[in-house]
């Protein structure tokens, strides 16, 4: 059950939630925002405007563009 914080003339302005109800809130925002990832990565594929690559050739790209400890 949610709670709510008020100003001094009544007006809402926080909500108090228990942390499983919050968790579970976050936890569907970021599944929202996943699907819409998917979703936004399969257009831009569809209109040509982005490419896939192999596993191999992402996961080289990224050791080479790396940054270094050396500074």
């Amino acid at each position: 059950m949610e709670r709510y914080l008020t100003d001094e003339e009544g007006h809402r302005t926080a909500v108090v939630l228990p942390i499983e109800e919050y968790e579970a809130l976050l936890e569907a925002a970021e599944d929202a925002d996943d699907a819409r990832a998917v979703d936004d990565t399969r257009e831009a594929l569809a209109r040509g405007a982005d490419e896939m690559i192999p596993y191999r050739q992402a996961r080289e790209e990224m050791r080479k563009n790396r940054p270094t400890d050396e500074g």
